[in-house]
């Protein structure tokens, strides 16, 4: 029979196994699992609540109302998507900066945000670079005999076109800093950290399996868009391992930044193709795309298209050999994995 002082013994190891799942003591905070899933609430909550307020307060009937006198019907629902987007945008931004700070216990420059020379470089080859992958595609696209251009847009600085356009600017840059400082910055950072602790995951395991699940994700999260297909799904999966390699080789931000920025902007502002099953409006070439939607993408976009997944192919490549360039050298940066904790 247990002694007294072996009994409590056995329930402080019971209790430290119990909170050990839930508290890492050598770091002093939350383990990854649930520092994601306390910040993903958070930002459920945030968005809900400013949802609701805008609702009640009728703050969009009253901005439109104020508008529709020198703002045509078309650029008004622009400016709307544009808001809702950006007001989404800024919740990432404080959610991960606040998630980053009290339970992460890390700088908000640790999730990718540097902001050295070394950083701008990057963050313009990444703008030249999805620029550049996208108009291969259209070229690839038009001399296939599957894009024709309809018209181009003859009065680009007219209060409506003008207004949709800076919208779609606008819209794009909200999406390339937010998407990649949710999916990459914190989701990818977080889970590779977390796994680093599972049996037999060495450093580059855990970044491999982390850039894997969070790709999963990044794709599912667009199943839901507009003309998407099963191999719309795969294809933007496949994006968030492109859209990575970037983060993991540089342990910042700035090329994915910039080549989703581009990506999406030359996709369906300047080409007018659908942007992961969305049709914009304003575009400075109005295009029609024919020919088979298992290369083009279709409906969905290049995205969608074998075309597009081999311009992210090439693009990965790109990107390996200019950061090699760059660099002198090229890996997988394994910070990814070790936290950068603003106080022991």
């Amino acid at each position: 029979m247990m002694s007294g002082a072996g009994a409590r013994e056995y329930a402080r190891r019971v209790v430290s196994g119990v909170l050990g799942l839930f508290w890492n003591r050598e770091e002093r905070r939350l383990r990854a699992p649930w520092r994601l899933a306390l910040a993903l609430v958070c930002f459920g909550v945030l968005v809900a609540a400013i949802g609701i307020a805008a609702t009640v307060l009728a703050i969009g009937p009253v901005i439109g109302a104020a508008l529709s006198a020198t703002v045509p019907e078309s650029a008004l629902s622009a400016l709307d998507r544009v808001a809702g987007l950006l007001v989404t945008a800024g919740v990432a931004v404080v959610v991960v900066w606040l998630a980053g700070r009290f339970l992460d216990r890390r700088p908000f420059a640790a999730f990718g945000f540097r902001f050295d020379r070394g950083w701008w470089l990057d963050f313009v080859f990444g703008l030249t670079l999805g620029a550049g992958l996208m108009a291969a595609i259209f070229l690839v696209e038009v001399a296939a005999g599957w894009v024709t251009v309809a018209s181009v847009v003859s009065n680009p600085l007219g209060t409506g076109v003008a207004t949709e356009l800076l919208a779609a600017v606008l819209l794009f840059v909200a999406v390339g800093i937010y998407e990649e400082l949710v999916f990459r910055g914190y989701l990818l950072t977080n889970a590779a950290e977390g796994l680093v602790g599972v049996p037999f995951v060495t450093p580059r395991r855990a970044i491999a399996l982390a850039t894997l699940s969070t790709a999963g994700l990044f794709g599912a999260v667009h199943a839901a868009n507009p003309n998407a297909t099963l191999l719309s799904t795969a294809n933007i999966a496949f994006a968030g391992v492109f859209l990575a390699t970037g983060y993991l080789l540089t342990a910042e931000l700035a090329i994915p930044i910039g080549l989703h920025i581009t990506w999406n902007l030359f996709q369906g502002t300047v080409f007018g193709f659908p942007v992961s099953g969305t049709a914009l409006g304003a575009s400075v070439l109005v295009t029609r795309q024919s020919g088979p939607s298992a290369l083009t993408g279709g409906s969905f976009g290049p995205e969608a298209g074998l075309v597009g997944l081999g311009a992210m192919v090439l693009g990965t490549l790109a990107i390996v050999a200019w950061v090699e360039r760059r660099q002198g050298a090229v890996g997988l940066r394994e910070a990814v994995t070790t936290p950068e904790l603003r106080w022991r």
